[in-house]
């Protein structure tokens, strides 16, 4: 049943007093306006619950205040919840032990602690540019890299992200990121997309725009978030990898939403059997607290003392709390992403089988897209009816958020059970019946 009185009294009240001092520049989904919540349940400050498919933009991947992420915050807290970067502690060199030990290349890692994704990947292109010694740089179409001014240069998903705040960083060339279900570029015989992907970026881009020597880095989401949950082809990273290991340019993955187990993996780059030189991590990293990493081969962070630096890199409360979160995401939750991931898919194709307004399903894990299209054949972006069924799950007591041009991205904790994904799906596909059939009245 549609709750047509959200938001509630206390809800509008807060909305209110947050128009008066919050900027203006947050984009907002809805008038949500939470007061707590426990695994995959939120309920907001007027006591509606509601089943959550956002994660915070993949951020709570363990669940909302699993005890033992709230334990290991607890028991920093008491201990001391600041030391300049300048000195050490112990949960810091746990934590990049641990990344060591997962990262996904055999080459010992180093790691640089950030507060946020964006800085990891401003971390990771100052790191490209100081250990090649070359200025360039190709990223990609839809990509999303943050907001701060290099990565935003990256960020290539909406062009309001870029207006009024030109000129951006030099040296960043953008290729269409192979998109399967919408390709844009020619494929010669044998070619998956990914392979005429890279062919045009070493033809066109290497060949007539810059030179590779130039080049330092190729920045790509290992799947592209919000861009739409895309899902290269197979042949696009070991394609990558060999065009970057021909020039001398380091490849550098963003899993900011794609890592952390999210996939059922712990990086979305292991499914397509090629190591990165660089990767960034922050979102699911520690549960909600503000925890970023760029992670790189030994041979590659080479950086002097005092070249980068920051006050916060290795809060000690952020850091005991990605412990306790990857230690969840390694003893149970990373298989249960698989697993409930799988099961999800299967569960949104028959879905699809009933609603031709739903183009394509895809994802890994618990990293998954639904596209929605005014006609299967013609694949017509359908935005008005995407975003109607958002606010109408909202109605019903499911966070969702879109991506890409009409996307619907499902991306809960990792914990979320096979019944509360049931419970879930059953309040999506109740919301598009009734979108559907406003839209056709």
């Amino acid at each position: 049943m549609a709750n047509t009185n959200l938001p509630g009294p206390k809800a509008k009240a807060m909305i209110e007093r947050d128009h008066k001092v919050i900027s203006p520049s947050y984009p907002r989904g809805y008038p949500f306006v939470m007061d707590h919540g426990k695994g995959s349940e939120v309920w907001d400050v007027d006591g509606n619950r509601f089943l959550d498919f956002m994660g915070g933009i993949a951020v709570v991947s363990t669940g909302y205040s699993h005890p033992k992420v709230v334990k290991a915050i607890q028991d920093q807290a008491e201990k001391f919840i600041h030391i300049s970067s300048d000195f050490y502690h112990e949960n810091w060199i746990k934590l990049a032990e641990k990344l060591d030990e997962i990262a996904p290349f055999k080459e010992d890692a180093l790691c640089f602690m950030t507060n946020s994704g964006t800085e990891a990947v401003e971390t990771a292109i100052k790191l490209a540019r100081y250990h090649t010694k070359r200025t360039n740089f190709i990223g990609f179409t839809g990509a999303f890299h943050g907001r701060t001014m290099g990565a935003v240069t990256f960020t290539a998903s909406k062009a309001k992200y870029h207006g009024g705040f030109y000129p951006l960083m030099n040296g960043v060339t953008h290729a269409p990121f192979p998109n399967p279900y919408r390709p844009v570029l020619e494929r010669r015989k044998g070619e998956d997309y990914g392979e005429a992907t890279v062919r045009y970026i070493e033809e066109e881009i290497l060949g007539q725009i810059m030179p590779p020597k130039d080049v330092a880095g190729v920045l790509v989401e290992s799947i592209q978030g919000e861009g739409g949950y895309l899902i290269p082809p197979d042949g696009f990273f070991p394609a990558l990898r060999k065009l970057c290991d021909k020039h001398g340019i380091l490849l550098i993955v963003d899993e900011v939403q794609s890592g952390m187990g999210r996939t059922g993996k712990w990086w979305a780059i292991e499914h397509f059997g090629v190591e990165p030189d660089m990767l960034t991590s922050a979102k699911g990293i520690a549960s909600g607290m503000p925890l970023g990493a760029c992670v790189a081969r030994k041979s590659v962070m080479d950086w002097e003392v005092g070249t980068h630096g920051n006050t916060y890199g290795g809060n000690p409360i952020s850091c005991a709390a990605s412990l306790a979160t990857i230690d969840l995401i390694e003893h149970g939750f990373m298989q249960n992403a698989a697993e409930v991931g799988a099961y999800a898919i299967e569960a949104l194709k028959e879905i699809q089988a009933r609603h031709p307004s739903i183009g394509d399903v895809r994802g890994k894990g618990l990293m998954i897209g639904v596209e929605f299209v005014k006609d299967r054949e013609t694949k017509e972006p359908a935005k008005e009816l995407t975003d109607r069924v958002v606010e109408l799950g909202y109605e019903r007591g499911l966070l969702m958020l879109s991506c890409g041009k009409s996307v619907i991205r499902i991306a809960p904790p990792l914990s979320m059970s096979k019944s509360e994904m049931d419970e879930g799906l059953k309040f999506f596909e109740d919301a598009l019946t009734a979108a559907e059939k406003e839209l056709s009245a």
